[in-house]
Order: C-alpha cells, then sequence, then structure tokens
C-alpha cells in the first residue's frame, strides 16, 4: 500500500488507468462492498492511495494497478460469509439431501436479516445525514495541475463559474468568490478554513487542461471533521466548457441537497462556446481582479475580442459592465457621464441573451442607482437575489440602496448578510460607510480599523476610515490617516477633497487652503470629480462655492449625489432651501 499527496500531478494517470475517487467507487469497480475492498486493502495489499492532508478514509485508485492486483491475487480465508470467493475456493463435495433443505432455509433466513439490516442501516444512515446537514459552503480555488501558470486564468475562470451557479441553491449559503480567492495557495487546514468562513464543508480540486481537453477533478470535505464526502471527475472538450461546468455543479448539488430544504436541479448548458471565445473571456475576468485602471482597461479588451467572436456570449457583456463599471469608481478617475451609459448598456444586453445573469442585474441596479432610478434599482437587486440568493454583490447593493433612502438598520441587516457571504472582503469599506451614513461614527471606525488588520496600507480602507474619524471629530487622526491615504493613492483628488475637510476642522485653514488650489491646477489639466471639491468647499464652510459645486456634482451625475439625503457633510446645507431642489432632482422628493 502506497501513500500519495493528493496533489500529486495526473499526467502520469493515463498509464494506469482511470482514477477512482473513493471507497465506494473502488468497491463498484471490484464488484464487491466497501468493507470487502477495505479488508483487502489492509490484509491482501489492494494497491490504494491515500490523500496524506486527509483522514485516513480519504482513497483514491487506479483501474489499471486494480486489474493488476485481481489478476494475481492469492485470497485470504474468508471469515465473513459475505466475503467468500466462489470462483477461488475448493470444489463443492456432494452432501445429502437433507442438508440441502437446512442449507436453503438458513440462507432464506439469512437474505431476510440482511434485508432488515440493510433497511435499518439506511434508516440510521438518514437520520445521521440529517443531523449534520450541510448548510454552507465554499469552493476554494481550485489548483492548476497544468504545471503553467498561465494556465491560471483557466482553474480561476472555473472557481468563479462554480461559486456563481452554486449561489443559486436556495437554503445553502455560498461564500462569495472575492473571499474564497483570497485563499488561493493557502496552507491553512480544511478546519482551520471552516472556521474562519463559518461553513460546513469545502470544495477543493484541481484543472487540468490538455489541448482541447479539460479535466476537472472536485471533492467535497466536512470542515469540522476533515471528512472526505463524494468525489467526483469530468472530462469534456474546451468548447463545451459550459456544460462541463454544469456538470460539476450538478455532481455537488447532488450530495448536498439532501440536506437543503429547497434545492434544485441544474439542466445541463445546452449550447457550445469556441474555444478562443471563452479563453477571451477568462482573460477579461482574470485582468478584472487586478484591481487597477490598467487591468480594467485590459479586462475591456479581451471582453471586446470575446464579444466581436461571439455577438451572442452573455457573459461577456457583464465583463464588459464590471470593466466600466470599475473604471467609474472614484479612484480611478473616469468620468461618470463616459461609463455609466456603457455600464447600463452592456448589462441590459447581458440580460437579454441570459436573464439568469445575477451579476450584470446587480451591474445595471448600480448604475441605474446612481443615475437616480430608485424603483427600478430596488427591482433589478431584489431580482438578482432571488435568482441568486448568495450573491453577496446583490446583499450589499441593496443595503446601499436602502442606507440612501435613510432606511439605516435594514441597511445594516442586509450588509451583515453581505459579510456573511462573503467575510473575507466585504467588511471594513462597505460596512464602515453604511455606519458612517448611519451616523454610527464610533462603530464604523472600529470597523475600518478592523479591515486595516489585513492591509494596513489599503487607500482606500483608510479614506473610508478618513470620514468617520472627521466626524467623530477625532482631527488629528484623520488628518494622519488621511495624508497615509494620498500618499498611498498618489494624492488622489477624492482623499484630497476629504483632507481639506480634516485640515480646516482641525484649526490647519492654511494648509487647507494650499490642498484646494492643487486640486485647481490639477482641473485645468484633467478630469477631477466634481465630488472633490464640493467635499472640500463643504469642510472650509464656503456655502457659495459648495452650491456652485453641488450643480456640477448633479450635472455629472457624481457618485456622491446618491447620498444626498443621509451624508453628514451636507447637514450644513440643510436649511438652506436650495437644498431641498436637489433632492428633488435626485428624485428624493415628489
Amino acid at each position: 500500500m502506497s501513500a500519495e499527496a493528493a496533489s500529486t500531478p495526473k499526467t502520469g494517470a493515463d498509464a494506469r488507468g482511470r482514477r477512482l475517487e473513493s471507497w465506494k467507487e473502488i468497491a463498484s469497480y471490484l464488484g464487491r462492498d466497501v468493507t470487502t475492498v477495505r479488508r483487502w486493502e489492509k490484509g491482501e495489499g489492494l494497491p490504494v492511495h491515500r490523500h496524506l492532508h486527509h483522514k485516513l478514509g480519504s482513497v483514491y485508485g487506479y483501474t489499471t494497478e486494480l486489474d493488476g492486483w485481481r489478476s494475481k491475487r492469492v485470497p485470504v480465508p474468508a471469515t465473513d460469509a459475505l466475503d467468500t470467493d466462489t470462483d477461488t475456493g475448493p470444489i463443492a463435495q456432494p452432501v445429502p439431501w437433507r442438508n440441502y433443505i437446512r442449507t436453503a432455509a438458513l440462507a432464506a433466513l439469512a437474505l431476510v436479516l440482511a434485508a432488515v439490516s440493510i433497511w435499518f442501516a439506511r434508516e440510521r444512515t438518514k437520520e445521521q445525514a440529517a443531523s449534520i446537514a450541510i448548510r454552507s459552503l465554499a469552493v476554494l480555488p481550485l489548483a492548476n495541475f497544468s504545471g503553467n501558470s498561465e494556465q491560471d486564468y483557466l482553474s480561476d475562470g472555473m472557481t468563479e463559474a462554480l461559486i456563481a451557479q452554486l449561489s443559486a441553491i436556495r437554503g445553502l449559503r455560498v461564500i462569495s468568490r472575492t473571499s474564497a480567492m483570497q485563499l488561493k495557495g493557502t496552507r491553512k487546514s480544511v478546519p482551520d478554513i471552516g472556521k474562519e468562513l463559518n461553513v460546513d464543508a469545502v470544495i477543493e480540486g484541481s484543472v487540468l487542461r490538455s489541448a482541447d481537453k479539460v479535466r476537472v477533478t472536485v471533492q467535497l470535505i466536512r470542515t469540522a471533521t476533515d471528512e472526505h464526502l463524494w468525489a467526483g471527475t469530468y472530462d469534456r472538450d474546451l468548447q463545451d466548457i459550459l456544460a462541463l461546468q454544469s456538470d460539476v455543479t450538478i455532481g455537488i448539488a447532488r450530495h448536498v441537497e439532501a440536506a437543503v430544504n429547497g434545492a434544485q436541479s441544474f439542466p445541463v448548458v445546452p449550447r457550445t462556446v469556441a474555444p478562443e471565445v471563452y479563453e477571451a473571456y477568462l482573460k477579461g475576468r482574470f485582468a478584472l481582479q487586478k484591481n487597477n485602471r490598467a487591468g480594467l482597461e485590459e479586462a475591456l479588451r479581451y471582453f471586446q475580442t470575446a464579444i466581436n467572436a461571439d455577438g451572442t456570449f452573455a457573459p461577456a457583456y457583464a465583463g464588459v459592465a464590471a470593466a466600466q463599471s470599475g473604471l467609474g469608481l472614484v479612484f480611478f478617475g473616469m468620468p461618470p457621464g463616459d461609463t455609466r451609459p456603457k455600464v447600463i448598456d452592456a448589462a441590459r444586453k447581458a440580460l437579454e441573451l441570459d436573464p439568469q445573469l445575477a451579476e450584470a442585474r446587480v451591474l445595471l441596479a448600480n448604475a441605474l442607482q446612481k443615475d437616480w432610478h430608485w424603483a427600478e434599482a430596488e427591482t433589478e437587486y431584489r431580482r438578482a437575489i432571488e435568482v441568486s440568493p448568495s450573491d453577496a454583490g446583490a446583499h450589499a447593493g441593496l443595503a446601499f440602496w436602502l442606507v440612501c433612502q435613510g432606511r439605516s438598520e435594514e441597511a445594516l441587516a442586509w450588509a451583515r448578510r453581505a459579510q456573511e457571504l462573503d467575510p473575507l472582503a466585504f467588511n471594513s469599506i462597505d460596512v464602515g460607510q453604511i455606519l458612517f451614513f448611519s451616523r454610527r461614527y464610533d462603530e464604523a471606525i472600529r470597523e475600518a480599523r478592523r479591515g486595516l488588520t489585513t492591509d494596513p496600507n489599503d487607500p482606500q480602507v483608510l479614506w473610508s476610515l478618513g470620514f468617520a474619524l472627521i466626524a467623530a471629530e477625532q482631527f488629528d487622526e484623520a488628518i494622519r490617516t488621511l495624508e497615509k491615504a494620498a500618499s498611498l493613492s498618489d494624492r488622489n483628488p477624492a482623499v484630497l477633497g476629504v483632507l481639506v475637510r480634516a485640515y480646516a476642522h482641525g484649526g490647519r485653514r492654511a494648509e487647507a487652503l494650499q490642498v484646494v488650489d492643487e486640486l485647481g491646477r490639477r482641473g485645468q489639466k484633467g478630469y477631477v470629480p466634481a465630488a472633490a471639491f464640493l467635499n472640500a468647499y463643504l469642510g472650509l464652510g464656503d456655502t457659495e462655492q459648495a452650491f456652485v459645486w453641488l450643480e456640477r456634482a448633479a450635472e455629472e451625475r457624481s457618485n456622491i449625489m446618491q447620498y444626498l439625503k443621509v451624508h453628514p457633510f451636507f447637514d450644513s446645507l440643510r436649511g438652506d432651501p436650495r437644498f431641498a431642489e436637489y433632492l428633488r432632482r435626485a428624485n428624493f422628493l415628489p
């Protein structure tokens, strides 16, 4: 009996035949029950391999090795009547006829007892399954077994697709991609991952590509016990990659659905997709994760390549919407008028082709909200949650929609749900901002500081912390925090606008005016968001200039306008009749 690590490359598996992923598969192949083959492994050297990082019950075997063992086997005398080898035992001798009757009666009794035992065993198994139901799941990043790191986009893309499809199972909490991908290459044990993510089980596995063939191997592991529950291997041509994803999803769902109320079946995707289309799409998704402007622009090129090759491939349009949405964020400096219409158009096209794409609905809702189409945005968020109950982005989007309406308690409830679905990513910025808009400044500060324990140099988390520190009148710390954020973000205008307020309220007005001058000079050379000037003049207490820039923010449909009703920094304008007019323009008032 040999022991091998689970990460052993499968490139040599062909010489050893098909890989059987569990005791059950090995027993089925040999035509025996699991108890028998376990005994054969212990007493007769049945060639079974073990996953070193799992417990002893987690095994696999190869058909060629098993065939070779069987052809040379010398049976050990059986001690169990259910494990007699009649084909290799001695020739039976004649017996008296009375013995036939007695033997037949005993055999009949044995069959009845066996049937009763099987029934009780099945009932006991059902009871055990009910008591250890799988209610939550994480898909760990699938390993790239190609031996070529340039193929990471394929394994990452398969991971993302599995998460998206499993998220549609009602009653099952599935951890989001952003949290799952943070565990790529982790050496943490399965029980530790289970505690960190608060999940009952994980999926781990690998992707192996050879030319236009793709093999995906996955296994389901219970986190509390590190118990291997099930494994499966799936092979398809690359052009059938969508069907392959459905095959894997169905295989996983079948092994959790008995424990999940309302679990649903997933039809095999009937269409094929040209390999070059899907590869361009996956490379675009991979570039999206670089989280910088260059990566977003690279992603757009790949998505457009996919669309040019196949204009009916809905995910590529959702990718365009995601990239354009990213470019419209304040840290990447693109005017909303340049990006938001493209987000809406691409998301609507994706949904026209595939109404089940939850990501496209969330992206559409985000854009509609920033364009003040409140009712339609809410509808799209709720449809996204209906389609994909574990979509963290949909829950987060609805939370922000609610806080914009002043419904802070409901917003926090949805935000906490999003945090459960995305525990490693949705925390410091998003929950902290909702707490800030809810005027719970101390909690917002704690939330942001918790995020900084993961990355103390994240400029966006520092920026979010700066807002809350100013509102809590902790001006000296706010200045230090925002100065650090400005340095780390190449003096991003959005950060500078809030830094002006920190300087002004902290008694350093001269420095505040210097930063305003810097914003003015930069505005003469390129785009500076209107919100940067608006925050600056609100901080300086210059009401007239604040209204000038409020008008410009309204004209460009600035992101800050969606928070007009609840943003604490606007409090100094709320008594002015002119402010009510902006609330009407943003569709907050009739």
